[in-house]
């Protein structure tokens, strides 16, 4: 339960999460969704992602939209839509797979019409919008069959997400429309089946019009499911189980809802059994036969003991799977698994947040969605990659900015042990405001690695012209989130005093920003907990250590726009503070649109302490040094400073070490003391060699690192996060692609084109550098390096055996380099259900 006092807001509970059955908790795991094992049979739920057709429609002329919307159209004359009919011909649509984001793949258009940020500007420059009718709207469509046996059962097609306003038809029929882009939505098609037949399945996807003042890409961009049950089945997100914990023990309060669709009333009972990670039962329960009303719904609950339960952290992210079974007449009827985890919070206005009873400070990044070569569309395994990356300089939460998550990433963090403070989209008490709101809640209030909700996002009136309606909208959310889940707390990322409006419900004060009101605000309200929801906005461009305006790019030093401050200035602030929980710093990765802080010709934010790739720039190693425990040091910048030689180059350590010797070519150049949460710095006249730092801790060198003036690009270097995949068509590779000279040195300033070829069980899906300039496409067979870095992301097909990429330098360079090849395994999977072809 949770103690909403102003002073020590705890949260204690168990929580459940996607299912992580028999304890795969490693992120480099084959791509186990959220929804893979949440079915129990009877219960089928089928990937329906492979094997669409998609086309371009019109925002204006219907003409070029299938003929939707012409007064004279099929539906007018005939009563059906028969771009949604079996024979309907198609064979001119391209044929793809799920998740798809055709916002990437469009070209770069040069437009900044529009007072402030335009669509187009804001959206990364891709031609989105009503002024570009012609690739604002996207029609995808399906043939699938449907079994003769499958008569009598409930249907549902369910989407993760799709941006933004889907218009769905079945057979012929309208069915429904949804027009927010980031919370799933779904349709019962029981009525509309052909059974032992073939049926066709429409969507109208229209990305005119932006939710956010950032990229959000277009068309179906998350997973899309086919779901079969009993008339008498489980609610959709309804199993919830709450621990509180005593001693070596932990009891489960378990409860779900059963609902009834058939026209006669149903005895049935629900049993919950537990199993650790091993697969072990520890623990069963279950309830008595009840009757659920035709038609009608009915609550079960029971509970369940669990002794020496191992708790959730991010040391060790331990998951429990219940799973859940509806029988009916003494028989199942369906069924569901639901992983947890137990754990509990409390945020002190004193001593800061604590996680199962220890103080711990909440390292956290906030990210939007997208990556380099596939936009908003990225894989399951991508997913696990980008919190990786994250993990490796310690950051221990993120915030979902600003919207309901996609399921993987949420999965992603149960099992790596990442907190989340999870944001909806939408600040209103609106009915479409809490449906939002309560839709995030539903799907994850069981996860254990949510550790509050958010309920918007620098709602600029609500907090000060419109103060008085803003308390009372978030003090109607605020209650809603303590409805749904009593377990959690509630905030909101707030770019003000904090002391009116939206921020009077909060349980915990979320500060955008404005350390220097964050002082004041602790002194006049102690009682009040306080996290920084959204700090730092430090700028800087990977391996760049000039600002040139003239070129886009920012110094790797120390950079901040006006309104944020650098990595070591925020972090001494939140790290000198016992009562501030933590804050999340904007942003982990670099993103799409909002170009900060220049305009065309850069397409993403620069805020990042990663590149759109995930490639590190200089202030993650500050970052890993004062959030890991382990020795750190890291030497910048590069030494390729050919033209400069004598000129004073800036040299910058960071380490959490004792103390720091700089040589250069041998020659010390001094040793120098770090700084608690600071940096060691020279200014080394240049000089070809080898710069080196050596890292002391007691009076001992327990850390050296270089840079080596390189001679010039010879040869491509290829490297993958992982040299084995799976065979699913799913499962992806990430690949570094690195410039290295005739002695095999890294060169930091290679910036050769090179050309990509994909052989064997696989396929290219898209490439990216980290230039926030760069114009080329994210789906071309060729890209610049940046820097001296690419990265090309290959997919396996569902074919078992060896994947080839070859790498070469595009025959147009005046000097080559040498070609390099690397192979990935592509191994034998099972793979998740899902819906086939059509065959009839």
């Amino acid at each position: 339960m949770v103690q909403m006092t102003r002073r020590d807001v705890v949260a204690t509970g168990l929580v459940l999460s996607a299912p992580a059955l028999l304890g795969d908790r490693g992120l480099a795991a084959g791509p186990v969704g959220i929804a893979t094992a949440t079915s129990v049979a009877p219960r089928e739920k089928l990937l329906f992602d492979f094997g669409w057709k998609f086309t371009f429609g019109n925002g204006c002329d219907p003409a070029k939209d299938l003929g939707f919307g012409f007064g004279q159209s099929d539906f007018s004359k005939t009563g059906e839509f028969k771009f949604a009919k079996p024979g309907f011909d198609d064979s001119g649509w391209r044929t793809l797979d799920l998740p798809h984001d055709w916002a990437v793949e469009l070209p770069f258009v040069h437009d900044d019409n529009g007072a402030g940020d335009s669509q187009s500007r804001s959206h990364g420059y891709k031609p989105l919008g009503r002024r570009y009718p012609e690739t604002s709207v996207g029609w995808y469509r399906r043939e699938f069959d449907i079994p003769a046996s499958d008569l009598g059962r409930r249907i549902w097609v369910e989407f993760d997400g799709a941006f933004r306003d889907v218009l769905v038809f079945v057979n012929g029929c309208f069915i429904g429309r949804n027009d927010n882009g980031y919370a799933p939505f779904g349709f019962e098609l029981t009525d509309f089946l052909a059974y032992g037949a073939k049926n066709v399945i429409a969507l109208r996807v229209d990305g005119s019009f932006g939710d956010g003042w950032f990229y959000e890409g277009a068309g179906i961009y998350r997973h899309v499911w086919l779901t079969k049950t009993d008339s008498v089945h489980l609610g959709r997100w309804e199993s919830t189980v709450r621990q509180s914990l005593a001693g070596s023990s932990a009891t489960l309060a378990l409860a779900t809802i059963v609902e009834n669709q058939g026209a006669e009333i149903a005895n049935a009972r629900v049993v919950w059994r537990i199993v650790d990670a091993t697969g072990a039962t520890v623990a069963t329960a279950e309830t008595p036969v009840n009757p659920v009303p035709a038609r009608g719904t009915a609550a079960f609950g029971a509970s369940a003991a669990l002794t020496d339960p191992r708790l959730w952290s991010p040391d060790e992210p331990n998951l429990y799977t219940a799973i859940v079974t509806v029988e009916r007449n003494g028989q199942p009827c369906d069924g569901e698994m639901v992983a947890f985890g137990l754990r509990t919070t409390r945020f002190d206005a004193d001593k800061g947040f604590f996680l199962n009873g220890k103080p711990l400070k909440i390292q956290g990044t906030c990210n939007h969605q997208d990556h380099a070569g596939v936009g908003a569309a990225l894989p399951d395994a991508l997913q696990r990659y980008r919190l990786s990356v994250l993990r490796q300089m310690g950051c221990n939460a993120v915030r979902t900015s600003h919207n309901m998550p996609t399921p993987e990433w949420v999965e992603a963090c149960d099992r790596a042990g990442v907190m989340m403070m999870c944001e909806t989209r939408l600040m209103s008490a609106s009915p479409e405001g809490m449906n939002q709101l309560e839709t995030m809640i539903k799907r994850y209030r069981n996860s254990p690695s949510v550790i509050m909700w958010s309920i918007g996002n620098e709602e600029w009136l609500l907090q000060d012209a419109m103060a008085e309606q803003g308390a009372k909208i978030a003090a109607d959310m605020v209650r809603r989130c303590h409805e749904l889940d009593p377990t959690r707390v509630v905030t909101a990322a707030v770019n003000g005093t904090n002391e009116k409006g939206v921020s009077d419900a909060l349980d915990i004060v979320g500060f955008n920003y404005g350390e220097e009101r964050i002082d004041p605000f602790h002194k006049k309200y102690p009682n009040r907990p306080i996290v920084g929801s959204e700090t730092s906005s430090a700028l800087s461009t990977r391996g760049e250590y000039m600002t040139d305006a003239k070129r886009n790019v920012m110094s790797s030093y120390d950079g901040a726009a006006s309104w944020g401050k650098t990595p070591e200035a925020w972090w001494t602030f939140c790290g000198t503070r016992e009562w501030e929980a933590g804050g999340f710093a904007w942003t982990g990765f670099d993103y799409r649109g909002e170009p900060t802080p220049y305009g065309w010709p850069s397409i993403n934010s620069q805020f990042g302490i990663v590149d759109m790739c995930g490639f590190p720039k200089d202030y993650f190693y500050y970052y890993r040094a004062w959030w890991r425990n382990e020795p750190s040091l890291h030497l910048f910048p590069h030494w390729n400073w050919a033209g400069k030689e004598g000129q004073p180059i800036p040299v910058w350590v960071y380490s959490n070490l004792d103390s720091v010797e700089l040589f250069l070519n041998g020659r010390s150049l001094g040793r120098r003391d770090i700084p608690r949460l600071g940096h060691v710095e020279w200014n080394v006249p240049y000089e070809r060699g080898v710069l080196e730092a050596r890292g002391f801790k007691a009076g001992r060198v327990i850390l050296k690192e270089r840079r080596e003036t390189s001679g010039a690009a010879a040869a491509i270097r290829l490297s993958a996060d992982r040299t084995e995949i799976a065979a699913d068509g799913e499962d992806v590779a990430l690949i570094k692609v690195e410039a290295v000279d005739a002695k095999g040195r890294a060169v930091p300033t290679a910036n050769n084109r090179i050309a990509f070829r994909i052989a064997g069980a696989g396929k290219l899906i898209g490439v990216g550098n980290g230039d926030p300039n760069c114009l080329e496409p994210d789906k071309g067979t060729g890209r610049s390096l940046f820097n001296g870095l690419a990265q090309i992301i290959v997919q396996s097909t569902k074919r078992v055996g060896t994947i080839r990429i070859e790498a070469v330098q595009d025959v147009s360079a005046d000097a080559p380099i040498g070609p390099a090849v690397l192979l990935i395994r592509s191994r034998s999977v099972s793979l998740r259900p899902a819906v086939p072809a059509s065959k009839l």
